[in-house]
């Protein structure tokens, strides 16, 4: 108790000095923890992705379809559970602004195999029995105040027109994680009008979703579709959730690298700064060490006294940090709308803000412990004055 006041004490000696250090550690802090937790944004849907999920798309390129006539086949395969289909819209809603993800599904199995969206019964029934009924994510209800019953209107940039929805039915997700920020309508309706427009592409399908009876079998059966189409006119590609989700990250990934490096730049500055910071006190202090020195205090006492100051300082900074990153991680979360479906500050990113806070202490005081720790006596009381 007598160390802690006296630590206590010592901190608050140069309280600009000690102020601008505990500012400095708040921004470094909030910093550090709000960009990683953008880079956990990025990666949400590879870490919120099923085992039990494959996607098999159009070896090419997601740009070109499928025909429907592989869903059949791809349902009677050993290892398959259930198998789905569907189609990425690309409409714009009012402005370009407003980007969020569309999909063309297959009303009637989807949501059977994505157990994580939870959607009332009674609007699940109006969305199957409405051919232009639409499902939408609780983030899109909160950025555009959808409700049930509204109609909205998409612009198609892959499917040329106006196409008019009824929204049916508000999904919310069973986990923290699960993307609330989707657009579903029927595949049928998409269908039918590519019938009457374009009848090249109608019965063609961006991508099946494999549910699979084990998890164990996710390659086996992968390689099972990718072997049915070889040498057809649209040969597959098929590889689990994650992978295929990592592929979209993979496109920014020089992105991610540099958002990585600069968290930790800005730990690495601020690292620096609090060393300065400890050198400049141990510096003014020399004489007061040494004259604890001659009265019997060894090594070990000072180097409490530097240490203790040291993390004491940091401690308190990055609890402040901490404290500041939520509020902050929810208004930008909001800010960037649906641009990062998923925003919120997860454990691990708490774990690594302290434990930066404490490497930034630690070793802030490496050097003056050891300056102090090896100080002659006769050293330290010249420098008084």
């Amino acid at each position: 108790m007598y160390y802690l006041k006296l630590i206590l004490r010592n901190a608050m000696r140069h309280k600009l000095r000690t102020g601008l250090t505990v500012l400095g550690i708040v921004v470094a802090i909030l910093a550090f923890g709000l960009l990683r937790t953008v880079v956990d944004a990025w990666y949400h849907g590879s870490d919120a992705a099923s085992k039990t999920r494959l996607i098999t798309r159009n070896s090419i390129s997601l740009v070109f379809s499928m025909p429907l006539t592989y869903s059949s086949k791809i349902r009677q395969m050993e290892g398959v559970k259930a198998v789905s289909h569907a189609n990425w819209f690309g409409g714009v809603y009012v402005t370009e602004k407003n980007f969020f993800p569309q999909f063309a599904v297959q009303a009637s199995t989807y949501f059977d195999l994505y157990p994580e969206y939870l959607v009332p019964p009674g609007q699940m029934r109006d969305f199957q029995r409405d051919r232009k009924g639409a499902l939408v994510g609780r983030k899109l209800v909160d950025a555009y105040g959808f409700k049930v019953g509204d109609q909205v209107s998409l612009r198609g940039t892959i499917f040329p027109g106006t196409w008019e929805f009824v929204v049916r039915g508000i999904y919310d997700g069973t986990e923290k994680n699960t993307d609330t920020a989707q657009f579903f309508f029927h595949w049928d309706y998409l269908n039918e009008t590519m019938k009457r427009t374009a009848p090249r592409r109608a019965n063609s399908v961006g991508v099946y979703v494999i549910s699979l009876a084990s998890a164990d079998r996710a390659a086996e059966v992968a390689a099972t579709v990718d072997h049915e189409f070889r040498n057809s006119l649209a040969e597959t590609l098929t590889e689990t959730e994650q992978a295929f989700q990592l592929g979209f990250v993979s496109m920014t990934e020089a992105i991610v690298v540099a958002i990585k490096i600069v968290s930790f730049l800005v730990i690495f500055i601020i690292m620096a700064v609090m060393a300065n910071t400890m050198a400049m006190t141990v510096r003014e202090r020399m004489a007061e060490y040494a004259t604890l020195k001659a009265l019997g205090f060894g090594p070990g006492h000072l180097t409490l006294l530097i240490f203790g100051e040291s993390l004491a300082i940091a401690a308190f900074g990055s609890a402040l940090g901490i404290a500041l990153t939520f509020p902050v991680a929810d208004k930008f979360g909001k800010a960037m709308g649906t641009l990062f479906p998923v925003f919120y500050v997860n454990s691990e990113t708490l774990i690594m803000q302290m434990c930066a806070g404490l490497i930034v202490g630690a070793v802030a005081a490496l050097l003056p412990c050891v300056r102090a720790a090896n100080m002659r006596i006769v050293d330290g009381l010249r420098s008084v004055g």
